[in-house]
């Protein structure tokens, strides 16, 4: 239950150029029964999160150019603080439209004139940051290896077992996540109950050490990319497709494209190419686009037509039936 005598607080903001705030808030969500994310009919997201300040609900609406926040708990003068990058102030489109202008002068001038129609359809797309990384990590190892129904059914688990009750009129069955002490504890059982195998829950318990260092990396020069990524890869069960999907959510990386995807290789390949890539020529065909190579494979999977279904799909698994 959430608690509604709790003083709100509230900011206004005029992004400077065009935003898409459902495109831009999109990757943030894990499924649509999300605890720490909801979009309710009247168009509003809601977002529950530990901040540096405590726990903390945000709803953020946008209309006529203008973006209105508000939020409740002790983390809610850091949920507005933060809200600009949260929804892309820090993401330098400029440095796009250069990376766009260097690929049509290097022989990729097809692939750039085909990007750039892509973003054309969608000027309102933001890389944003919600600086937060043990919040993004979480979900991402959940993630790891299985289809994305199984992982959102255990991370709603875990939420509502161990997360904490939203400040704030939050909308019913939101809850903001424990702290990585909490997630140190949770017993096998319970990982067993949520649907977690062992190597994924050890791989977030053995995180959750280093929780603290990780949420330095936001603060880090140039936004603490490729320290972030060396950190997540130094620890045991994260590789370069989990590190990717936390710094595209915690920082904002334009430039961490999720190389290991059960589908992105061969959208992008049939996008650029007419044929299915593996993640190798994948990453041949994004070189162009150093720099920007996530939010350009982002543009793909939005707007790009998608190669004909065809093989064996990975099937929903059910780890608490074995």
């Amino acid at each position: 239950m959430t608690s509604t005598a709790v003083r709100e607080r509230e900011r206004r903001w005029r992004p400077a150029g065009a935003l898409d705030l459902v495109l831009t808030l999109s990757p943030h969500p894990h499924g649509g029964g999300d605890p720490a994310w909801r979009r309710t009919p009247d168009g509003a997201f809601w977002r529950t999160c530990r901040t540096p300040d405590g726990p903390g609900t945000l709803r953020v609406t946008a209309s006529a150019g203008e973006v209105l926040g508000r939020a409740w708990g002790p983390g809610a003068e850091w949920l507005l603080d933060t809200l600009p990058s949260l929804l892309g102030a820090d993401d330098d489109v400029e440095a796009f439209a250069d990376v766009l202008a260097r690929a049509a002068s290097s022989g990729a001038a097809r692939t750039a004139a085909y990007v750039t129609e892509l973003a054309a359809r969608n000027p309102g797309l933001r890389v944003g940051r919600s600086l937060r990384v043990f919040e993004a990590l979480v979900p991402a190892v959940l993630e790891q290896k299985v289809v994305g129904m199984e992982a959102w059914r255990a991370w709603r688990w875990l939420m509502r077992r161990y997360g904490e009750a939203a400040p704030g009129p939050a909308p019913e069955g939101m809850v903001v996540i424990p702290p990585p002490e909490v997630w140190r504890r949770i017993p096998s059982w319970d990982w067993h109950r949520a649907g977690a195998e062992a190597v994924r829950a050890r791989t977030i318990v053995n995180a959750a050490r280093y929780a603290a260092r990780l949420e330095a990396t936001v603060t880090a020069p140039s936004g603490g990319c490729a320290e972030a990524d060396r950190l997540l890869r130094a620890l045991p069960g994260i590789g370069v497709w989990t590190s990717a999907e936390v710094r595209q959510r915690a920082h904002g990386d334009p430039d961490a494209p999720s190389v290991g995807d059960f589908h992105l290789a061969g959208h992008v390949g049939y996008a650029l190419t007419g044929q299915k890539v593996d993640d190798a020529a994948m990453l041949e065909l994004l070189e162009p686009f150093r720099g920007q190579r996530h939010r350009v494979a982002w543009l793909i999977a939005l707007g790009a037509p998608r190669p004909p279904a065809r093989g064996p799909r990975m099937s929903v698994r059910d780890y608490r039936s074995f």
